[in-house]
């Protein structure tokens, strides 16, 4: 059994927790068991599971799993100390808010000899699932990703950071890009910004993502995707699952605890994430000359 421990207490570690407290019959997620949580606030309890300090989870023999589910701007810090106790770590997206952090959590954590699994539910979501079967086989001309929502905390880090399950689609649409140029148009009296990146994809075709965040902006996905036999105007509804996003993440990381996903499977994960935060990298600096 995997003893664990689940940081950082909002909706996220709420679900985990729950997740944990009633895991998938059959899954690896019963080899889990909860063990407690830390909170910066003074909760006591959450769901029947008791509050401990940081301290006393990378002490416990009993406790070798950690969940990150604070705010971005924290995930580092924990991250790392639950490495260097040699403890597995799932956090959620993003790891960093930087590339060369991430790149070395994910060496510390081959060091240490321990799984490192950073969260991606956007990749199990019925829409993406549709959408990466109905395009499978049809060759890109060109696309567009336009994402909506309201504002977030400083915390969350730059929207290329805060957004990139976004990035990640891409990346798992269309295989790895390069940043060719992006924009950043801010007015903070009106909690308004818009991020825009300009990609290639290896085939030379160009893609554009926009991050566009402002008080009141309902949340959501236009696309628009230009294929050599069609375009796509709009998300597809993919059929809903029984088995809820967090613990289809859940029983995957549970898989790897057991040993049960193909070193290559790892690896190309690996590829995937360290790109996504390469790119992000590099759209936060193209951005930085352009904030108007």
């Amino acid at each position: 059994m995997f003893g664990c421990v689940v940081v950082g207490i909002g909706i996220a570690g709420r679900v985990r927790i729950r997740d944990l407290l009633a895991p998938l019959p059959g899954s690896a997620v019963e080899k889990m068991t909860v063990k407690g949580f830390v909170s910066r606030r003074q909760l006591d309890e959450e769901q029947g599971v008791k509050q401990i300090s940081t301290e006393e989870a990378v002490s416990r023999e009993d406790i070798n799993v950690a969940f990150v589910c604070t705010e971005n701007n924290t995930h580092e810090e924990f991250i790392r100390q639950f490495l260097q106790a040699g403890m597995h770590v799932c956090v959620e997206y993003p790891m960093t808010l930087d590339y060369r952090s991430a790149a070395s959590l994910w060496e510390l954590a081959e060091q240490k000899g321990v799984v490192l699994h950073e969260e991606h539910i956007e990749l199990f979501t019925p829409d993406f699932k549709q959408l990466k079967k109905d395009i499978a086989g049809k060759k890109l001309e060109e696309g567009t990703l336009h994402f909506t929502g309201g504002p977030v905390k400083p915390t969350f880090g730059f929207p290329s950071f805060s957004g990139i399950a976004r990035l990640t689609w891409l990346v798992d649409l269309f295989g790895e890009l390069s940043v060719t140029a992006a924009t950043m148009v801010e007015d903070k009296e009106k909690n308004y910004m818009k991020m825009t990146a300009r990609f290639l994809t290896k085939d030379q075709k160009p893609l554009t993502w926009t991050e566009e965040r402002a008080p009141g902006l309902a949340r959501g996905k236009r696309v628009n995707f230009r294929f050599d036999s069609c375009t796509m105007t709009e998300l597809p509804e993919g059929q809903r699952e029984p088995v809820g996003l967090f613990m289809q993440d859940l029983v995957l990381f549970g898989r790897k605890l057991l040993g049960q996903v193909p070193s290559e499977e790892h690896q190309a994960e690996r590829r995937r994430i360290l790109h996504c935060m390469e790119l992000a990298d590099r759209i936060r600096q193209l951005s930085e000359g352009t904030q108007a």
